[in-house]
C-alpha cells in the first residue's frame, strides 16, 4: 500500500511551555543554539530513531521540497511558525496524532541549528540522481507458466488482497473502492462466482476449515490513523453455499495490513499477531485467544509500520516466536523471542534506512543446511522520495544457525513489492517469484514481474513475460489452483493513480481495460 517515510525524530532537549497569548496560540521561545556543525547535528538528531540518511542518497529537489519540510514538522518547525491544521486528519485519526505529539507545537531545537541541518543537506546533495541501469536484459518468456486472465474484473482494479483457494475452489480477491469494498470469489475457470460487499476494505484472508477470518483495514485503504480496522469471522451456511458474515471478533484496529496466526502460549488455541501499520501512529500487538471468540490484547511495540509477521519456533525451544518486518522510519527485521508466560524479548536482526521502503519477508532454506534463511523485499516508493533507487530489490540473508543473518544475494529491482520462494520447476531447489509496484516503466516495464530460476546455490536466471504490463501488481499469492502437484501464481493489480512519469500509455489501459487478477498456471505437471 502507499507508504510515507516516518521521520521519527525524538530530540532530548527541554523547553518550558509558555503562557498562551490572547490569540490562543502558544508563545514561541527560542532554544539556545549549539556549537555543532550541520553534519554533526544531522547525524545526532536524524539518527536517533532510524539510520542516518546521507545527503547524496537523494537529489537536492527531494530534500528541499519534501524530506526536509517533513523533518522540520516533526521538530516543531513550521512555515509561518505555528502548527498548521492540515497536518492532521479529520476525526479520531487526527486526534490520535495530536495526542502522540507527532508534530510538536513548540520548536524542539534552535532555528539556527535547523538552518545548519538544511544547509548541510542542500550543500552536499547532488542536483540529480540517474536511474539505475541493468547490466543485462531480462529474458522474456516463462517456460513453466501459462498466462490466464480472469473473465471478471473491477474497473478500475483496486485489488488489495488475493488468495488461491485450496481444493480446486478458484481464487478470492478484494477490491478497495471506498464505501463499496468487495470480496470476490472466482471459480477455478476464473469466472465470477459471487461477491460479498463490505463497508471497509478486506486486506487479509485466513481460511480454516469452513471458517474464514477476514481482516479489514478501515474505510480507506490508504494511510490513515483511525482505528477502523477489524477482524471478522465468516462461515458457510451449508456446504457449497456462499459465506455469511458471522460477527466481528476484534475491533478498533489501527489500519491493520497483516495478521499471523499460531499458538503462542501452548494452550492449544490459535493466537493472533496483528500488524497495525497505521500511518503516523500504530502498533504491533498479539491477541491471546481466550476461547469462544474472546481475545486479550498484548502490546509488543508502540511504533507504527509493522507490515509482516511470521510465527515460528525459530530457536527450537518448544515455544513459537515472532519474526516481524517493520517499515516506515525505523525499518528493520525484529525477533520477538518467546520467553513463556506471555512474555517476549525483542531483538533487532537487521536494520535498513527509511528510504528502503521495506515490504515483505519470507523464511526459506536456500542452501540446504537445515536453517531458515531470510528473503527481504524493499521497493515502496509512494512517499516523499519517488525516485528509482539502486538498493531496491530482493535480498537473501543467510542464517548462520543461530538466527544471525548475513547478506548472500541481491537482485536489484525497481519498486520490488513481494517475493515468494518455491520449487516452481520441481528440480529440487528454490526459485523466486517477484512482483514490482514501482518498476521503471519507461526503460524496463518487464520488471513488473520477475521469475528467478535457481541455477544452483544463490545463482539465478531472471525471466518475465509479455503480459507482465497488463496490470500494476501490488499483491501476489502462490498455491496449487488446479491440484496437479505444482505451484501456480495469482497476481492482483491496483491502479488508483497513474505511475509517475509514465509516458507509455500503460496507466490509461489499466484504468479502462486492466484485469483485477491474473493467474500464471504452472505447466510443469
Amino acid at each position: 500500500m502507499k507508504q510515507l517515510i516516518l521521520w521519527c525524530i525524538t530530540v532530548c532537549l527541554f523547553f518550558s511551555c509558555s503562557e498562551k497569548k490572547k490569540t490562543g496560540k502558544p508563545e514561541i521561545k527560542e532554544i539556545p543554539a549549539s556549537v555543532l556543525t550541520g553534519s554533526e547535528l544531522a547525524k545526532m538528531h536524524c539518527g536517533r530513531c532510524h539510520g542516518f540518511v546521507k545527503p547524496e542518497l537523494l537529489p537536492k529537489s527531494s530534500w528541499k521540497k519534501d524530506v526536509l519540510p517533513a523533518m522540520g514538522h516533526r521538530l516543531g518547525i513550521f512555515k509561518g511558525n505555528h502548527q498548521p491544521d492540515s497536518l492532521f486528519d479529520r476525526g479520531i485519526g487526527g486526534m490520535l496524532i495530536r495526542k502522540a505529539n507527532i508534530f510538536p507545537e513548540q520548536p524542539m531545537m534552535a532555528k539556527s541549528d535547523w538552518k545548519k541541518i538544511v544547509d548541510f543537506y542542500l550543500k552536499n546533495a547532488p542536483d540529480t540522481i540517474l536511474p539505475p541501469k541493468r547490466e543485462k536484459s531480462i529474458k522474456m518468456g516463462l517456460k513453466h507458466f501459462k498466462y490466464k486472465e480472469t473473465a471478471y474484473s473491477h474497473r478500475p482494479p483496486l485489488t488489495a488482497m488475493v488468495r488461491i483457494l485450496p481444493n480446486k475452489r478458484g481464487v478470492v480477491y478484494s477490491d478497495g473502492k471506498q464505501d463499496k469494498n468487495s470480496l470476490t470469489f472466482l471459480t477455478p475457470n476464473l469466472e465470477l462466482d459471487y461477491n460479498l460487499v463490505f463497508n471497509t476494505t478486506p486486506i487479509h484472508y485466513y481460511e480454516k476449515s469452513d471458517t474464514v477470518y477476514l481482516t479489514t483495514a478501515g474505510k480507506s485503504i490508504f494511510p490513515h490513523d483511525a482505528p477502523e480496522g477489524a477482524l471478522q469471522k465468516i462461515y458457510k451456511k451449508e456446504v457449497g453455499q456462499n459465506y455469511n458474515i458471522a460477527n466481528t471478533i476484534i475491533s478498533n484496529l489501527q489500519r491493520p495490513v497483516f495478521m499471523a496466526y499460531g499458538d503462542l502460549n501452548n494452550d492449544g488455541r490459535e493466537d493472533i499477531v496483528a500488524c497495525e501499520y497505521g500511518n503516523h501512529t500504530g502498533k504491533l500487538v498479539w491477541f491471546e485467544n481466550k476461547g469462544r471468540d474472546k481475545y486479550a490484547v498484548k502490546l509488543l511495540s508502540s511504533k507504527p509500520g509493522a507490515i509482516k509477521a511470521i510465527i515460528k519456533d525459530v530457536n527450537k525451544d518448544g515455544l513459537n516466536d515472532i519474526l516481524v518486518l517493520m517499515s516506515q522510519g525505523d525499518e528493520g527485521v525484529f525477533l520477538y523471542e518467546n520467553k513463556g508466560n506471555g512474555a517476549f524479548k525483542a531483538k533487532r536482526l537487521l536494520s535498513f534506512l527509511p528510504l528502503y521502503g521495506s515490504q515483505n519477508i519470507e523464511l526459506a532454506d536456500f542452501n540446504g543446511d537445515g536453517h531458515d534463511d531470510l528473503i527481504y523485499v524493499c521497493g515502496d516508493n509512494a512517499d516523499q522520495t519517488p525516485i528509482l533507487k539502486k538498493y531496491h530489490g530482493v535480498y537473501i540473508y543467510q542464517n548462520d544457525g543461530q538466527f544471525n543473518f548475513k547478506e548472500s544475494f541481491f537482485y536489484p529491482l525497481n519498486g520490488a513489492y513481494k517475493a515468494i520462494p518455491a520449487d516452481y520447476d520441481l528440480d529440487g531447489d528454490l526459485d523466486i517469484a517477484v512482483i514490482s509496484f514501482f518498476p521503471d516503466y519507461y526503460s524496463y516495464p518487464e520488471e513488473s514481474f520477475i521469475y528467478l530460476e535457481n541455477k544452483g546455490g544463490v545463482v539465478f536466471d531472471d525471466y518475465s513475460f509479455p503480459e507482465a504490463t497488463r496490470g500494476r501488481w501490488i499483491v501476489m499469492d502462490a498455491g496449487d489452483i488446479d491440484e496437479d502437484g505444482d505451484i501456480d501464481l495469482a497476481l492482483g493489480s491496483f491502479v488508483y493513480f497513474l505511475a509517475q512519469g509514465d509516458t507509455t500509455g500503460l496507466g490509461k489501459e489499466w484504468l479502462s481495460t486492466g484485469p483485477s487478477v491474473v493467474v500464471l498456471e504452472n505447466t510443469t505437471h
